[in-house]
């Protein structure tokens, strides 16, 4: 008889552990793993959502394992850190120029403080015994100067928040391996009772709707759902204490496109009360996507931003105090920069600290609104511009039409958006003075508040600080070792023009990760890969570099950019109007009657 085949749920912190995980299970040919990416309460949810697939044993790592087995009847392997682990960790810690500290649990720090007796490094080993005490530790921390801590995901989260560098601890293969050894044991054991449940199962599943049954604790204890169904069953686990304390019922639910019909029954044993939902569905049409227009809540633009290149490298770090400022403020703002300065994250760090946190961002990209979509937006009752007390993100305003932006702004105007909403704005310029016209009609209009992202290239003294905190990071998703660049490598680095800036960086540093096959990167592949950019730039660019960084918007009549040439050039000669008309070869006369009609278009 061969080997029985086992069903594991991998629950990783990280996803270079789910990528470690799915490469071993394929050595296994028995074991049959799915695995998910989720820490502490959001792998509780994943756990809680996924044992609908009647799963054999749960396999996942520290905190969210114990927490995990809490709430679950299936049983949980725990993937414990080794000291080799924590040694890897600490070896690409070196790259760091500033102080750090090891932050965790006893299991973390005991092995660290051995490591550091043996090694002897001078380190702060701080130890942690729950949830509730990591962020004052990490502000004691970061208040007696670290600026840079080694953690598990526990940690991890925590740190950015608080504006903290840090490197993950990540798990090594031979822990895993041994997890899977223990799970594959423990799963013989339950195989008799597991092929009972499996014979139960196919003689419901001859029934016309699908089953969901529920312990009282709103457990998932089994269900013939074969899809994907955490939205329905969240739905369903809503309604279990009403059908606990009434009658049985029906209803009708429209979830993603399909129309479900649900019965409910309460059945009593023993020792437990379950709950049976009997559950069928019929397709009914689709929602119109709206182009161009994107909602989100507070936890998803977070979420979105401590995962950004922006948050990972501290590239806030210089413009924190200023955005928590403005996030105080009811004002409409004005973000400018170069693109691929990150003028996206920073309006997302405005309004998860704003008042308005905890209504929707409504991010409206004008580089890609099209006529259905702003038909939507300025015509439809259900538009976001008639509503109030949200946060209203016009992205790239300088892309919209003339006759668009006009028609905005008169919206804006008549209808007060601007005092029923927060509004924010960004626009591509190369400095806060020389906004495009059409940023600047906005600026004074509505009486903006402006902030500008400096270019990547005024930063070059920092990029040995931003990509070693990148690389950390791609470590971890990579399942990589890289410890950092050559000397010379980083010196071609930090000599780059950079004209797509934060974007740019990170698509090559990418690449540069997933070349390398040293611990260290070269300057042979370093000069090769920029090389590659200086020609596809100058291939997507016909402008010389001093001119592609000025933010001028060419979707406008020549008269509106001769304006706003003027302005710049003005801006350039701190309002000198004489040395102005002399570099652009004009009268002063006639540099008189462009501003004049430039402030009557205002």
């Amino acid at each position: 008889m061969n080997s029985p085949k086992i069903k594991v749920l991998g629950i990783a912190p990280y996803e270079a552990m789910k990528t470690i995980m799915e490469k071993l299970a394929r050595k296994r040919p028995q074991m049959d793993l799915d695995v998910y990416v989720g820490d502490l309460k959001k792998g509780v949810d994943i756990a809680q959502k996924y044992t609908q697939a009647n799963y054999d044993v749960i396999i996942s790592r520290g905190g969210t394992a114990e927490m995990i087995g809490k709430v679950t009847h299936i049983p949980v392997i725990e993937i414990s850190l080794s000291v080799y682990d924590i040694l890897r960790a600490m070896k690409l810690a070196e790259n760091y120029s500033d102080k750090y500290a090891v932050v965790g649990f006893p299991g973390i720090t005991g092995s660290a403080h051995l490591l550091c007796d043996l090694l002897q490094y001078k380190l702060d080993i701080v130890t942690i015994h729950s949830e509730s005490e990591v962020e004052a530790t990490l502000r004691d921390l970061k208040k007696n100067g670290c600026r840079m801590i080694l953690c598990d995901m526990i940690a991890n989260t925590t740190a950015k928040k608080l504006g903290l560098n840090s490197i993950l601890i990540t798990s090594g293969s031979e822990s895993i391996e041994n997890a899977f050894d223990q799970a594959y044991k423990l799963c013989i054991s339950y195989a008799n009772i597991k092929e009972e449940n499996s014979l139960l199962g196919e003689i419901i599943r001859g029934e016309n709707s699908d089953t969901f049954v529920f312990d009282e604790k709103q457990n998932l204890y089994f269900t013939t759902w074969d899809n994907d169904g955490s939205e329905i069953t969240d739905i369903l686990r809503r309604e279990i204490p009403e059908t606990l304390n009434g009658d049985n019922y029906k209803a009708f639910r429209n979830i993603d496109g399909n129309l479900f019909s649900i019965n409910s029954r309460v059945i009593e044993k023993p020792l437990h009360r379950y709950v049976v939902f009997y559950v069928s569905s019929t397709k009914v049409p689709m929602a119109t996507s709206k182009y161009g227009i994107l909602f989100s809540n507070k936890r998803e633009a977070e979420q979105h931003f401590y995962n950004s290149f922006y948050s990972i490298t501290g590239s806030m770090q210089g413009l924190r105090s200023t955005v928590e400022q403005i996030s105080q403020s009811s004002f409409p703002v004005m973000i400018s920069g170069e693109e691929g300065t990150g003028k996206e994250q920073i309006a997302r760090a405005i309004y998860a600290q704003s008042a308005l946190q905890h209504n929707p961002l409504i991010a409206i990209n004008c580089s890609l609104v099209n006529d259905k979509s702003w038909g939507f937006l300025t015509n439809h009752y259900n538009s976001p511009l008639n509503d109030d007390s949200n946060t209203i993100y016009f992205r790239n305003i300088e892309e919209l039409p003339t006759e668009r932006r006009k028609q905005l702004l008169s919206i804006i105007l008549d209808m007060n958006l601007d005092k029923r909403n927060r509004l924010i704005f960004s626009c591509v310029s190369a400095s806060q003075t020389a906004l495009p016209s059409a940023a600047r009609e906005f600026v004074n209009l509505l009486s903006c508040m402006t902030i500008h992202l400096p270019p990547l290239r005024e930063r070059a003294e920092e990029l040995p600080t931003i990509s070693s905190l990148y690389l950390g990071n791609l470590n971890v998703e990579l399942a990589r070792q890289i410890i950092g660049f050559e000397s010379e490598a980083m010196a071609l680095l930090e000599a780059y023009d950079w004209p797509y800036n934060y974007t740019q960086f990170k698509r090559v540093v990418n690449e540069l990760a997933v070349i390398t096959s040293t611990p260290y990167i070269s300057a042979r592949d370093v000069r090769n890969l920029l090389e590659k950019e200086k020609a596809s730039s100058s291939a997507g660019s016909s402008q010389p570099a001093k001119t592609r960084h000025t933010g001028l918007d060419v979707d406008r009549t020549l008269d509106e950019i001769t304006c706003d040439i003027i302005s710049q050039v003005l801006s350039r000669h701190n309002g000198n109007q004489s040395a102005a008309a002399k570099q652009l070869g004009i009268s002063r006369t006639t540099l008189w009657r462009y501003m004049n009609r430039n402030q009557e278009r205002s």
